[in-house]
């Protein structure tokens, strides 16, 4: 068994390079990114009926300003990835850079060990502009080393500095690490200010570690050697297999510093056993490969995505389909009760005009009579309507083209319309409007019981209710009148024979007994010389008369025009009609709201979809780059 193994840890991943060359991870997701962004985008700019509160939008459009963030960072041909020290004062983290670097390039002390300015360490090839701005205002050293050459490495000032400015410093530069490398060494690898920093960035971004100076590590009074006390830590904090590093980097520096020839030094000759400084140098320069570091720049993307995929689902509409046919249920019945009372309220408001509208029907079914019961029908509506005091001023005779027209702005010489304009402004003036507004409340109390959220009920409702609903009013009014009377004049089945056959013995019978009467006098004079008393006479007309009298009961008896047959009818139509204006209004509304909740929720079932289909991709690709060991959970 080696060392490595007998010490524990992670074994340091193979280190051969790659027959060949990974797929191109970053410029693939860099478009998938945009390609998120942009449904998310227009998304959040559409109008919905579903809402957002304020919170659940900023947070989406962070979101979407992240993506879009990501992909312009990701969107280059060569990745460069930060590797970041981080650690307490004289655990020998500037040592460890040199030592890496083959040289002194951090600053480094023995008698008062401190790192008070951030070093970075970089190939030449890479130009100062690419560098992220927290670091081209570091110290900035660069090498020429081909396995280096997409890494930054950063000598960061040590976390316990009693100079806070040092430790603002570290703060401010660890938003731009991509692997952390927690340095420590036997008397500091699980100080309080560095391990609270560690668990507070462990979600945030990779971690490796380093446990320096392994030459003077030695087991405690516990009986545990440091590196396996800090492998347990490491364990209970989520990192089941962490990647951990024994080092000794002042052995390697010191003989870097008497290495002479060119290439990196040679191997020191009295390293411990167990001493991985070797394998943390393979690492960096070929465990790293383009692969790993697409995978590691590519980590914060698949927690990016897991945050878009929870929140989308947290704001998804919910399926209202059930709660729509409930609430449209209960507002059919609602709506039926409430066209009930509006009808005998507008019934009530033309009781006080019954003989008028008695009038207007029999004008109207006196149309159908010819000759002398024309006439005697003629003189008896006027005698019994006399007191009518809008028989003048509405002309019913042109009643019945305007009314089957349905026009309800009326031209002014139809005094009818503005009548039953005038009737509907009395009823809502009265009753109506405030039963509009009681009904809009009631509607939306029952929608919010069937569990219908009020928010997406409360404008269209409302909207339904600022209606012009008295000219809906009138025009049902004139609709129902006109029905009535169609009804009146043309009857079907039973009463329409019966109609019919009144009709006709009504415009000849009359005068077949006036002729009849005048012949059988005539008939008497001439032939048998009787000369015709003014009884016989006047029977001329009296027999035609009794003869339309009879008829006249006859039709008043099997066909009455009469207010009580008129308004029961009336009334039936009247309440059908508004009934049916109520329900275009409102029942509506329900499934509308519900099917456009539902189309939005495709849309954002849709961005859930494409964002999982990413992060599975993109997970695969991670876990091929075998870098999980990077990562707690």
């Amino acid at each position: 068994m080696s060392a490595e193994e007998e010490s524990g840890g992670a074994s340091p991943p193979h280190t051969e390079m790659p027959e060949t060359a990974p797929q191109p991870l970053l410029r693939t997701l860099a478009p998938l990114l945009r390609g998120l962004e942009r449904p998310l985008r227009a998304w959040l700019d559409s109008r919905r009926k579903f809402p957002l509160s304020m919170i659940q939008r900023a947070e989406l459009e962070g979101l979407a300003d992240d993506l879009r963030r990501q992909a312009e960072t990701l969107d280059v041909e060569k990745p460069l990835l930060v590797v970041m020290l981080m650690g307490g004062t004289g655990v020998g983290k500037s040592t460890l850079l040199n030592a890496l670097a083959g040289g002194p390039i951090a600053q480094a002390s023995f008698t008062r060990p401190t790192t008070r300015d951030p070093v970075v360490y970089f190939h030449h090839s890479v130009k100062s502009e690419r560098l992220d701005p927290a670091l081209r205002v570091c110290r900035l050293v660069q090498h020429d080393r081909p396995g280096l050459e997409q890494k930054i490495i950063v000598d960061t000032p040590d976390i316990d500095s009693n100079d806070l400015s040092n430790r603002d410093k570290l703060i401010a530069l660890l938003p731009v690490a991509d692997i952390v490398l927690y340095v420590g060494s036997q008397e500091k690898y699980h100080d309080r200010l560095g391990w609270d920093l560690f668990k507070e960035q462990r979600q945030r971004r990779a971690f490796a570690f380093v446990l320096n100076k392994w030459d003077r590590c030695v087991t405690g009074e516990s009986g545990v050697q440091p590196d396996e006390d800090l492998l347990a830590d490491l364990k209970a904090e989520g990192f089941q297999n962490p990647l951990l590093f024994r080092t000794t980097a002042q052995l390697w520096l010191d003989a870097a510093k008497v290495h002479s020839g060119s290439g990196l030094p040679p191997k020191p000759a009295d390293l411990p056993e167990g001493e991985q400084f070797g394998l943390l140098r393979n690492w960096l320069e070929l465990g790293l490969t383009r692969l790993e570091i697409e995978a590691v720049k590519a980590r914060g993307v698949g927690q990016l995505l897991v945050q878009i995929t929870r929140m989308a689902e947290t704001v998804r509409p919910p399926d209202l389909s059930a709660e729509a046919e409930k609430v449209k249920a209960s507002w059919e019945r609602t709506l039926a009760e409430e066209a009930d009372v509006q009808a005998d309220v507008l019934v009530g408001t033309l009781e006080p005009y019954q003989t008028e509208v008695e009038h207007h029907f029999s004008v109207e079914d006196q149309q159908r009579f010819r000759g002398l019961m024309a006439a005697y029908l003629q003189l008896t509506t006027r005698l019994r309507y006399a007191g009518s005091g809008l028989r003048d001023r509405i002309p019913f005779g042109n009643l019945k083209g305007k009314l089957l027209g349905g026009r309800v702005e009326t031209p002014v010489e139809w005094n009818l319309g503005a009548f039953v304009q005038e009737c509907a402004r009395t009823a809502g003036e009265r009753v109506l409007d405030q039963r509009t507004t009681a009904l809009t409340n009631r509607l939306l109390v029952e929608g919010e019981a069937k569990g219908f959220p009020l928010t997406l009920l409360t404008d269209p409702v409302g909207s339904a209710g600022r209606l012009d609903w008295r000219e809906k009013i009138t025009r049902s009014v004139i609709e129902a009148l006109a029905e009535v009377e169609r009804q009146a004049t043309h009857p079907t089945g039973f009463k329409r024979i019966v109609r019919g056959t009144l009709s006709l013995l009504a415009n000849t019978l009359p005068e077949i007994a006036l002729v009849s009467t005048t012949g059988l006098l005539l008939w008497n004079f001439f032939i048998h010389g009787e000369t015709p008393d003014l009884f016989r006479m006047s029977l001329v007309a009296l027999i035609p008369l009794v003869v339309i009298i009879v008829l006249h009961l006859l039709i008043l008896l099997l066909l009455p025009v009469r207010w009580p047959a008129i308004r029961h009818e009336f009334r039936k139509q009247l309440g059908t009609r508004v009934a049916a204006d109520l329900g275009r209004a409102y029942l509506t509304i329900p499934g509308e709201v519900c099917d456009a909740i539902q189309e939005e929720r495709k849309q954002v079932d849709g961005l859930i979809g494409e964002t999982k289909q990413v992060n599975d991709w993109l997970a695969e690709r991670q876990q091929a780059a075998r870098v999980a060991e990077l990562y707690g959970k």
